[in-house]
């Protein structure tokens, strides 16, 4: 079959990846590889703005790379590599900055929010940050870039930086992508309140023995009107329900929204129900994941093999740069 463009996306080594990270990227990915050229890479230099310890960095690249193989990416077909093994992006990250006005990118929503997660930590590499994130996107000639909508003013923003490129150097070598936007569910957390986040600690890791799913499953907050177990339900508003309609089959999904509306199901029973079903629909997973884990050469040899390819587009991206400004 014949692919329709080359899709790229990034994902932060923040280790074993959790339900958010499944249901809001990872899922999407795997779809993707049927119609697309698909890039993935692990963005291990990003992560190096927001963290001060980097000890373990290194084994995190390894475990995202794990998930997402154990997901279903094909390495025969798709590329996968980390982030800093295709050194060209470095050098295309600093050209761009030369066209990029700085109080652009301080008056950046996400460079805000940064700030104020972080505000003792504010480098210079933060405030760079979506150039980097541009050359990603752009130095592998991508046609589409998968994002939520409240995404969008990152891709417009790689979209100027490719406009003011090209227009500095009277050239057309940088192509601006395109958005495909995708449904991104926000997937909340344990407290039923905040985004699934491993900041906050609440979070259900896709890695996790069934016995300690089932434990964090059981400390979910499910509709916070319901104080008594006669009390009846209202399941639009828990959280636990909204997770059964992804991962419960559909008759199952029906009777709890019934039974708990009248009080015919507990709170305790519907979580015992959710852990069943999604420790069930995880089992695959799980052994494609400890299989891999089990032979991490193998994962380094695909790391290192979608490297080298990716390094091909690369150089080819920079030697056209090079010649459009021109440099020595």
């Amino acid at each position: 079959m014949t692919k329709k463009g080359r899709v790229f996306s990034g994902i932060r080594p923040t280790g074993r990846s959790h339900l958010g990270n499944y249901l809001g990227a990872i899922q999407n990915y795997v779809a993707l590889q049927d119609e697309h050229d698909c890039v993935y890479c692990i963005v291990d230099i990003h992560a190096l703005t927001t963290i001060e310890d980097t000890v373990n960095l290194r084994q995190n690249t390894y475990e995202m790379a794990f998930d997402l193989l154990a997901a279903g990416i094909r390495p025969e077909e798709t590329i996968l590599f980390v982030q800093s093994h295709v050194p060209q992006v470095m050098e295309l990250h600093t050209i761009l900055s030369m066209v990029t006005p700085l109080g652009k990118l301080t008056d950046l929503p996400t460079f805000k929010e940064k700030v104020r997660q972080n505000p003792n930590n504010v480098n210079y590499g933060l405030v760079g940050y979506p150039v980097l994130m541009a050359a990603d996107i752009v130095l592998y000639k991508t046609d589409f870039v998968p994002v939520g909508i409240d995404q969008a003013p990152h891709i417009e923003f790689t979209r100027e930086i490719v406009r003011s490129f090209n227009y500095r150097f009277n050239t057309n070598v940088l192509i601006e992508p395109a958005m495909k936007t995708t449904e991104v569910p926000k997937v909340l957390g344990i407290d039923g309140k905040e985004k699934m986040s491993k900041s906050l600690d609440n979070h259900i890791e896709l890695a996790l023995t069934p016995e300690e799913t089932r434990q964090r499953v059981m400390m979910m907050v499910t509709d916070p009107q319901r104080i008594k177990r006669s009390d009846p339900g209202n399941p639009d508003v828990c959280n636990v329900f909204s997770m059964h309609k992804v991962f419960t089959p559909a008759e199952e999904v029906q009777m709890i929204n019934v039974e708990c509306r009248r009080a015919g199901i507990g709170c305790v029973d519907c979580k015992k129900r959710f852990a069943e079903n999604l420790n069930r629909a995880l089992e695959p997973f799980r052994a494609r994941r400890a299989d891999l884990a089990a032979r991490p050469d193998y994962v380094r040899d695909v790391l290192a093999d979608g490297a080298s390819r990716a390094r091909v587009i690369a150089e080819q991206t920079m030697r056209e740069v090079r010649a459009a400004i021109p440099l020595p």
